[in-house]
């Protein structure tokens, strides 16, 4: 069981049909085939052999899907990298992962040669002088087949955040990575007349693993755009009938906002929405709906260590359970609302979510102890995600576990107050975390980014906050800033802030 095989398979039925659509070019799932094993030929000549580790770090272009599956064709195993990321971040990957050969893409040349970590290098989809151009140099070689792969051999090392330290390499098989592939097909019932807008970085698990896998596996499309941009998202969606979208909330959000014409774009052939990476509240929900004209958004909710998969929240649910990641998770997925003794918690408490899969990681990249930390008896992969779930069974994240705060012996989720602070009219960006007291044990920290410096201060948020938190969940002390602190991708490092505090 292994995607390449898929993917044969799938060339034996439509050798013609468009696999990939980049800048105005359709690459067959023949001519892909035929490039993934001029690719697997190149790495072999590179030295790369089974087991051994392939960075691709790009934009998303064809170069990232050509050199996937020749990696995987002679067994080795890929180590998707964040394109945003600087030099030392991505050292510590390359290092941490023992990369041999790393494709990335010619416009990140700057950040490239500045590497430390001794590996072989290609550029892709631009040529970089003083390295090898990996779209030429798999043309000059005759393809191979490769070897078939144990299913359980390692397929990927995807790398978490790092919101909590350094980022951990969760390791999934090749068999995660066909399960993952069907389970997302079955969920949102992807077909082979499927069309992917591939938007958003094709090094997320979520994008790579749950979409274009899903996509592939049945047989469609992957639209290809580069790099986001409002604009050129909406055309592609109209140009190319997109039929199946996903993204973070922001990326619809910034369409309707940047786009003056956004109306006159025709979305209509689009059948699902999806966002991840955090739930959207009714009043956002709404105006989605309203504006893109159609219901057919889908909340999905993941963890890079389950591959991801985890729970919908369909489109007759968006508005009446805005703000729910869903109250049942997807085909061949368990999930449940576990109390600190691992017991489930009744409706209206607060619980951990757990998840249990086939797809669950083997486990972090050379840390056992990690991985021992975050399983539970019974297969249970605990996601350390707070929630509270509804008389309806719906569940909605109050906050990460490790952010909790408990002050004077009362639980502080700081997911509620970072949400109330953002309410305020001059706060543009706010982080609430915890700090060590003597007596109460923490104390509870805001760090915010005001509109305009000096205009407010730290008792404007506490009037504003005076009716819409307990006290003892207003924060005490206050730290301004221009800008806190985020992973490549976006999340807030409470680690470093905590540090600050």
């Amino acid at each position: 069981m292994n995607i390449v095989r898929v993917f044969d398979s799938n060339v034996r039925k439509t050798p013609d049909k468009a696999f990939l659509h980049f800048q105005g070019r359709d690459h067959t799932y023949g001519s892909v085939q035929d490039g993934s094993r001029h690719a697997a030929a190149l790495l072999r000549k590179l030295g790369v052999g089974h087991g051994d580790r392939v960075a691709l770090m790009c934009f998303n272009t064809p170069g990232f899907v050509y050199a996937m599956l020749g990696a995987w064709r002679i067994g080795a195993v890929v180590v998707p990298v964040n394109h945003k990321m600087q030099a030392p971040e991505v050292d510590y990957i390359l290092r941490h992962a023992q990369v041999k050969v790393c494709v990335f893409d010619g416009d990140l040349a700057p950040v490239i040669e500045r590497l430390e970590t001794p590996v072989q290098l290609l550029s892709t989809d631009t040529a970089v002088e003083g390295h090898a151009f990996f779209d030429d140099a798999i043309a000059d070689l005759d393809g191979i087949d490769g070897i078939e792969p144990d299913e359980n051999d390692p397929a990927e090392i995807l790398y978490t955040s790092g919101t909590t330290g350094a980022p951990k390499g969760c390791v999934h098989s090749h068999r995660n990575v066909v399960l993952v592939a069907t389970t997302a097909a079955l969920g949102l019932s992807i077909t082979r007349d499927e069309r992917l807008l591939m938007a958003v970085p094709i090094w997320h698990a979520s994008p790579l693993n749950n979409w274009l896998m899903a996509t592939l596996y049945m047989g469609g499309t992957v639209v290809l755009v580069r790099e986001y941009h409002p604009v050129h998202f909406l055309e592609a969606v109209q140009q190319q009938r997109i039929t199946l979208c996903f993204g973070p909330p922001v990326i619809y959000t910034t369409a309707l906002n940047a786009v003056p014409d956004f109306a006159d774009y025709d979305l209509s052939s689009v059948r699902a929405w999806l966002y991840g990476g955090g739930p959207i509240g009714a009043d956002v929900a709404r105006r989605l709906v309203e504006s893109y004209r159609t219901t057919r958004f889908y909340q999905v909710y993941g963890m890079t260590e389950t591959g991801p998969v985890g729970a919908v929240l369909y489109p007759d649910e968006q508005l009446a359970k805005a703000g729910s990641i869903g109250r049942a998770a997807l085909a061949g997925v368990d999930m449940r609302l576990a109390g600190p003794a691992g017991v489930d918690v009744p409706a209206g408490e607060i619980g951990e979510i757990w998840l249990r899969t086939e797809t669950v990681m083997q486990g972090y990249l050379d840390d056992p102890d990690a991985t021992a930390a975050v399983f539970a008896d019974g297969g249970w992969y605990r996601t350390g995600d707070l929630a509270r779930q509804d008389d309806d069974g719906y569940l909605f994240i109050v906050d990460r576990a490790k952010d909790m705060i408990i002050t004077g012996g009362e639980n502080v989720y700081s997911k509620e107050v970072e949400d109330a602070i953002s309410g305020h009219p001059d706060v543009v960006d706010v982080a609430v975390v915890g700090r060590p007291h003597p007596e109460w044990g923490e104390t509870v920290v805001a760090h915010v980014v005001w509109r305009e410096p000096d205009v407010v201060d730290a008792d404007d948020i506490r009037d504003y906050l005076s009716d819409k938190l307990a006290r003892y969940k207003i924060p005490r002390d206050y730290v301004f800033a221009t800008v806190l602190p985020r992973t490549p991708t976006g999340k807030i490092q409470k680690h470093l802030i905590r540090s600050a505090s």
